[in-house]
């Protein structure tokens, strides 16, 4: 077993881009088993999701998503401002997908990095978070600060909302301070699918204060702003159905059987004056017809 440093002998923090794990795993992903592979794209996804939040906070950084094809990864980021995360004529995507390509060891042309705008900015939790962890770093009030990202999220059509600020907010004892307004659910399914939750952390100058938004998405037939999935307690009562009277259903079933009556009897007599003809085509003619006495 290694001794601990003592405090002569400086401790070496691992810097992000030197460790080769996971790498090499993204390497060999093909030839993995199943397990192996769910726990190589996990941390693949955690250690892309690290880099690009430090990476692109100021650029409203809302979240990554990864597609994995048999040819190529496609990495879609999603940010507020997709024109800072481009760069000049794209130049800063390009440095990105660089750094993830030297990183994770892929091939060349493997991996592709593309910038998806944000619809609605005011139902994104870690946008949100961004936006009051810069207002702290910039000095507003707390208070302040909370209760506009609140009040904004609310504005964009949220069904609820939730901040909380924990830390050295004033003076030297720590403690927590939480806003909110709205419904918030925050157990079983719903809570899974409805709340939308980031967590930052603001290293101020008395200390490290943790910030928590929670947004309690709406209801979205369409999946755009919320999810498709109504929720549980939410019960739709539709108006009942005219239910036609005995009188007009014997009424359509009697015109009903005489319409079918009269159709028989149509056809009947239709193959009757058929047959009549085909009879008189096929009776034979008299000498005495023929020769016209």
């Amino acid at each position: 077993a290694r001794n601990p440093p003592t405090h002569n002998q400086a401790a070496v923090s691992t810097p992000l881009l030197t460790t080769k794990p996971t790498a090499k795993m993204m390497k060999n992903r093909s030839k993995m088993s199943t397990k192996r592979k769910f726990v190589a794209d996990g941390v693949f996804y955690a250690e892309l999701n690290e880099l690009l939040t430090r990476e692109l906070a100021e650029d409203g950084y809302a979240g990554v998503e990864v597609r994995t094809t048999p040819h190529r990864t496609e990495i879609i980021i999603r940010a507020t401002k997709t024109q800072n995360v481009l760069g000049e004529k794209g130049q800063r995507i390009r440095e990105l997908t660089s750094v993830v390509q030297k990183r994770f060891e892929f091939a060349e042309g493997a991996v592709e990095l593309y910038a998806e705008r944000v619809q609605n900015r005011g139902l994104c939790a870690q946008a949100q978070a961004e936006s009051l962890k810069f207002k702290l770093l910039a000095g507003l009030a707390v208070r302040r600060a909370c209760y506009g990202v609140v009040r904004f999220v609310m504005e964009a059509s949220a069904k609820g909302c939730e901040v909380i600020v924990s830390g050295k907010l004033r003076g030297q004892r720590a403690k927590a301070m939480k806003f909110g307004d709205g419904y918030m659910i925050k157990t079983g399914h719903a809570g899974q699918v409805y709340t939308d939750i980031a967590v930052r952390h603001v290293a101020m100058r008395q200390g490290m204060i943790g910030i928590k938004v929670s947004i309690m998405l709406p209801h979205d037939p369409k999946g755009i702003n919320g999810p498709k999935i109504p929720l549980d307690d939410v019960v739709t009562i539709l108006e009942p159905k005219e239910e036609p009277s005995p009188e007009s259903i014997l009424q359509a079933q009697q015109a009903a059987e005489a319409a079918a009556a009269a159709a028989a009897q149509a056809a009947a007599l239709q193959a009757s004056m058929l047959a009549q003809q085909q009879a008189a085509a096929a009776a034979p003619v008299e000498p005495a017809m023929q020769a016209g006495f």
